[in-house]
C-alpha cells in the first residue's frame, strides 16, 4: 500500500519559515503572495498495516499534534 502523509502547521501557529519565504518572494517581485505555509510530505510503501495504525503513527511520531495537523492519503 502506498500512503502519503501531509503535515502542516496549524493555522493558529506562527510559521517563521513561511513568513520568511513570503518576504523573499515579494522581494523577487511576486507581490500577490498573501501568505506561505511550509510543511512536509511523507510517502510510505508499506504492507500489513491498518489505517488506524497509520493514524496512530502520525499522531505519535510523524507530527506534533500540539502544533501541526496531518492529512493521510491512501494512494493504492
Amino acid at each position: 500500500m502506498k500512503v502519503r502523509i501531509t503535515i502542516m502547521p496549524q493555522a493558529a501557529v506562527l510559521d517563521p519559515a513561511g513568513v520568511a519565504t513570503a518576504h523573499a518572494l515579494e522581494h523577487m517581485g511576486l507581490h500577490g503572495v498573501r501568505s506561505v505555509r511550509i510543511g512536509k510530505s511523507i510517502e510510505l510503501d508499506i504492507e500489513g498495516v491498518t489505517e488506524e495504525e497509520l493514524h496512530q503513527a502520525c499522531r505519535e511520531l510523524l507530527s506534533n499534534p500540539v502544533m501541526e495537523d496531518y492529512r493521510l492519503e491512501i494512494l493504492s
